[in-house]
């Protein structure tokens, strides 16, 4: 059973990774292997199956597409709230609302089943799940920035099923229909978590009450986040396997008891009567917590092991794992897209794992002591994964924090939470007790937090890399002889030796970054790096700087920025500073609006400004000493040039009073191989004159998907593509990295390909 559930695992796993939309149905045929004798054969057949029903699964969710022809339009549908709406900050809720029918200038109400996100900005009132409403919305189909070491937000939406979305149009009507009749335990979630307000008020630990009794983490703070992320403990203060474990093992115990006194051992056994009770209990709690992955897991696991009672011999703790597997996948495949689902079924796969070999010589409570000091370590790899960081202090605060959640913070909330409309002053009184618990422990997770350097953050890793890690570590952590650990340590030792990728001396390596309606690029050389603007930030407290810049500088290894330059101080340029000067140390920052950016030391960016990086010769081309521009014009506009010659041309927001300015002063300097489109492919630059001046083999357009301004604009494009160069955007292919290597043609890489195909590179030949 093990096999056969990795088998299909590592099929599933392939498709995802590939995620081929045509041509998967060629392997049908293949399924005959799960016929054969041979069990290599079966279990390939098994990893067919496990990549065809991905496949199938995933066929389905893509069908339920938003037509093209609705994207970006002003839209009334009618449809009912999902799950528990999220309150943010500034007044905004964000929720899932199922549409069922839009209506569109002929008469009625059009069928369009949808699942969306949509958000609700301004004057929004009390949402709750269940609600009936017609809405005016703007819809889009799921997108999201596209950057290696970013959070993946399109692959996160097809995990959960959604397939559009929008926001609801200020300034219209907007009318409740009513409630569906049958609520559910989603009505329920939503009333528990308004009470849990009610009794406790809207304090840090109401939110992470609200977290552990019904899943609902939309009050928590991104401060409660942090600290939750630098002590390795956000598996604890949200509904986990472990908390529905807790829940099961303690009503089977309370349950036996209750059947043994009243007696009715005669006409049951106490244990197996227990069983089906905590099986019940479990499944209530797992439905309370929202049904994620984890308590699916810990669900079908706990279900197993009880069962198993009736039986004359208790299964491996191995089967009950491979099964709960095989069910989690069989339900729904596109979980291996998410964190949530390696990390559940590794946790429990490293405990088994650790667990080996120690039953016999080694006490209980020694055992459990090494389980948990090690588990963070185990989880090593996925960490790196799926976040590119290292808790240091995760294996003391997970020793601490996992016997308090479990025993000093569960049992009451749950006691408050079932006595909630029985005896109301009994459950204010536990939920007091619970959150007087959870100040406690958080004061001492945020003094594990407080430290610098708690929290690593991991290079990206390489396919080879992974393996080497995945195999040293199974061999560091095994029961046996010091020989293997020794070979553990060996395997283990390139990996963190070896150097992330870095250009060749007088190489130039550029990556246009996905920000969105903005810009940010990333310049490298063989021992510098250099970061030009940071994309915008957005009244939510979302912004490129934290969501996009930092990660990708994290996941190419650096640790230091030694020039940022902020072309202006436009938002879309600037507005991201935030979160990369609170991510890195940066040496020097200049601007060619110092004056209106709101931290300092900024220098002025000024004509003539040169300096030489490992061979790179890199010089300001704008503004000059004598302007007075401000805004676009403002822009610093950089020249960078390889030790062969060719060169990248970033001139910010310019317009066409500068580029006219440019090509009366400095006509030699503008020829570049690669050039960023000045202002995002607007009318207002790139003039014919300019365009010819430059000869770009390559122009990147760094711009929003479907964003507001139309841009790029379609004439722009084909004057430059009318002037022999390719023309890429940001919005279709995520980043874009081009590498200037010497001897080498132009070397373009686009995220979007990378990420659906591996190491997908395209080159461009020429002078």
């Amino acid at each position: 059973m093990l096999y056969s559930a990795l088998a299909v695992l590592a099929g599933t796993s392939l498709f995802v990774v590939f995620m081929p939309l045509d041509g998967w149905q060629g392997a049908v045929p293949l399924l005959f292997l799960l016929v054969s004798r041979r069990r290599p054969l079966r279990l390939a057949g098994l990893c067919v199956a496990g990549f065809l029903w991905c496949g199938w699964h995933l066929d389905r969710t893509l069908q339920q597409a938003l037509p093209r022809t609705l994207e970006n339009h002003s839209l009334q549908v009618e449809g009912v709230i999902r799950g528990l709406p999220e309150t943010l900050p500034g007044g905004r809720v964000r929720f899932r609302f199922e549409i069922t029918c839009y209506y569109d200038a002929s008469p009625g109400c059009h069928t369009l089943p949808l699942k969306t996100r949509l958000s609700w900005y301004r004057n929004a009132p009390e949402l709750h799940t269940g609600e009936r409403w017609r809405l005016w919305v703007r819809l889009k189909r799921p997108h999201g920035f596209a950057n290696p070491g970013g959070f993946d937000y399109e692959r996160w939406l097809l995990a959960a099923g959604i397939r559009a979305t929008g926001y609801v149009r200020g300034k219209r009507h907007h009318q409740r229909l009513g409630r569906q009749s049958a609520q559910g335990v989603q009505a329920l979630r939503g009333r528990i978590s308004r009470q849990i307000s009610a009794t406790l008020g809207n304090t840090p630990e109401a939110a992470l009450l609200r977290a552990l009794g019904v899943g609902d983490r939309s009050r928590m703070t991104p401060a409660q986040w942090q600290v939750l992320r630098t002590t390795g403990t956000s598996h604890l203060l949200a509904i986990s396997g472990l908390h529905v474990g807790l829940v099961a093992g303690l009503v089977f115990l309370l349950a036996g008891w209750l059947w043994r006194r009243v007696g009715l051992c005669a006409v049951w056994p106490a244990r197996h009567a227990a069983a089906l009770v905590s099986i019940l209990a479990a499944f209530g709690y797992a439905l309370l917590s929202g049904y994620q992955v984890p308590a699916q897991r810990a669900l079908i696991m706990i279900s197993v092991f009880m069962l198993s009672g009736f039986a004359p011999q208790r299964p491996s703790p191995w089967l009950s794992w491979a099964l709960a597997l095989l069910l989690v996948l069989l339900v729904n495949p596109l979980s291996v897209l998410t964190p949530g689902f390696w990390l559940s079924f590794g946790a429990v796969a490293s405990i088994l794992y650790l667990s080996v070999g120690y039953q016999g010589h080694v006490s209980k409570w020694r055992r459990l002591f090494r389980v948990q000091l090690v588990l963070p370590v185990a989880l090593l790899p996925l960490g790196w994964i799926w976040f590119q960081q290292l808790s240091v202090v995760a294996p003391l605060a997970n020793l601490l924090a996992i016997p308090w959640v479990s025993f000093l913070v569960v049992p009451p909330l749950l006691v408050g939470l079932v006595c909630l409309s029985l005896w109301p002053a009994a459950s204010a009184g536990l939920l007091a007790l619970a959150a007087a618990s959870v100040h406690l422990l958080w004061i001492v997770l945020a003094w594990f937090g407080a430290g610098t350097g708690n929290l690593l953050h991991l290079p990206a890793f390489t396919a080879t890399g992974m393996l080497l890690v995945i195999a040293g570590m199974l061999c560091l952590l095994a029961p046996a002889t010091l020989p293997l650990r020794l070979a553990g340590l060996l395997l283990l030792t390139p990996v963190v030796l070896e150097p992330s990728p870095r250009p060749a001396q007088g190489d130039v390596w550029l990556t246009v970054l996905d920000v969105g309606q903005g810009l940010s690029a990333v310049i490298q050389t063989r021992r510098r790096l250099l970061v030009f603007d940071t994309g915008p930030a957005f009244r939510s407290g979302f912004n490129a700087g934290d969501a996009v810049v930092t990660p990708y500088l994290r996941w190419l290894g650096y640790g230091f920025i030694d020039r940022l330059i902020l072309s202006h101080a436009d938002n879309d340029h600037a507005g991201g500073v935030i979160g990369v000067r609170a991510g890195f140390p940066i040496a020097s920052v200049i601007s060619g609006e110092p004056q209106a950016l709101k931290f300092s030391p900024v220098n002025p960016c000024r004509k003539g400004q040169h300096w030489v990086w490992d061979k790179v010769r890199f010089e300001i081309l704008s503004p000059g000493d004598d302007t007075r521009a401000s805004g676009n014009n403002a822009s610093c506009v950089l020249r960078v040039v390889a030790r062969d010659g060719r060169s990248l041309l970033l001139p910010g927001d310019i317009e066409r009073a500068v580029e006219h300015r440019l090509l009366r002063q400095s006509p030699d300097k503008l020829a570049a191989s690669v050039l960023l489109a000045p202002h995002h492919g607007s009318l207002t630059s790139s003039s014919p004159g300019f365009v010819a001046a430059v000869r770009a083999q390559l122009v990147i357009f760094p711009t929003g998907y479907l964003n507001r301004f139309g841009f790029p604009k379609h004439r722009v494009s084909q004057r430059y593509r009318a002037a022999g160069a390719t023309v890429l955007n940001t919005a279709e292919e995520g980043a874009i990295q081009v590498r200037l290597e010497q001897g080498r043609p132009l070397a373009i890489s686009r995220y979007r390909q990378v990420r659906r195909f591996g190491a997908v590179r395209t080159s461009l030949s020429g002078p």
